[in-house]
């Protein structure tokens, strides 16, 4: 099958590539000619290093599946990190706020940047480094680095089920874990800001920072 390229530009920047998606065009052509332009036109970006990649959907209006079919398609060649999805008037949840879920492993030298919150189904190693401008959940085992509210939100949280990092970040507020990271008991804890510095607690008793949240109480 030919596909004639017209709906799908990448364009390079300084730390990676940006991926310029048609916002006008039915959505499945769209993810027909993206799937063409990496099998067949831009294979020498699939053989390389790591390369982070923000992609831009313009006005499109996306579900979240439909997000989700076109970072599938980015992920099979391996080496493309996808940094963030992007829609410019894309509905948005009454809460302003959306979780994003992703998976994988996160290696040494990876950085991965998300607007808004972030659960991320794997292992963030020593190296590695998560970036959001709301919460960071983490199932897995966080020994990287994390960074949550990065805009200056100093209400946002760091979850892992293995909290372990080189070193926690909310907001400007630093947090240089202390050696015995690793000799802690094991069990899902959470990061968060009282009074300027930074707290450790665990995950069950984040209902005491987040009124709203629902709590199963039992019968």
């Amino acid at each position: 099958m030919t596909v004639i390229s017209k709906h799908v530009r990448i364009k390079g920047i300084k730390d990676g590539l940006v991926f310029l998606l048609d916002d006008k065009c039915p959505f499945e052509e769209l993810l027909d000619e993206l799937r063409y332009k990496l099998e067949h036109s831009h294979q020498n970006i699939l053989t390389g290093p790591i390369v982070h990649v923000d992609v831009k959907l313009g006005s499109r209006s996306v579900t979240e599946e439909e997000k989700e079919a076109v970072l599938e398609i980015l992920r099979r060649p391996g080496n493309l990190l996808i940094r963030s999805i992007e829609a410019q008037n894309a509905p948005k949840p009454e809460s302003g706020s959306s979780m994003f879920v992703m998976s994988g492993i996160l290696r040494s030298g990876q950085v991965l940047h998300h607007k808004g919150d972030l659960l991320f189904l794997g292992d963030v190693n020593p190296g590695g480094t998560i970036t959001c401008t709301g919460d960071i959940f983490i199932l897995g085992a966080l020994r990287g680095m994390a960074h949550a509210g990065v805009e200056g939100n100093e209400e946002a949280i760091i979850a892992a089920s293995v909290m372990a990092p080189t070193q926690l970040r909310i907001a400007e507020i630093i947090s240089r874990p202390p050696d015995e990271w690793e000799t802690r008991e094991s069990s899902m804890e959470f990061a968060f800001l009282a009074e300027g510095a930074m707290k450790i607690d665990k995950i069950h008793n984040i209902v005491k920072l987040r009124r709203d949240l629902n709590v199963f109480k039992g019968v």
